[in-house]
């Protein structure tokens, strides 16, 4: 039997920008580990993540030091 996709998360290749504007130092750690985790590496560093719950989670939670397009 073969699962339907679900409609929530199936975005059909849509992609955010997001960009590190700011430094994770100074901030909880956990917050640097979300840094990492979306694949941002220094400042001004710009990555493109498909657009799913999980990585607007990530984006919410470092708002402060992302931008996004």
């Amino acid at each position: 039997m073969r699962e339907m996709a679900n409609q929530r998360t199936d975005t059909k290749g849509a992609t955010v920008k997001v960009t590190l504007e700011k430094s994770p130092v100074g901030f909880d750690r956990k917050q640097l580990l979300v840094v990492r985790g979306l694949g941002l590496r220094r400042i001004r560093h710009t990555v493109e993540l498909k657009d799913t719950p999980a990585a607007r989670g990530m984006i919410h939670k470092v708002r402060h030091l992302v931008t996004v397009e």
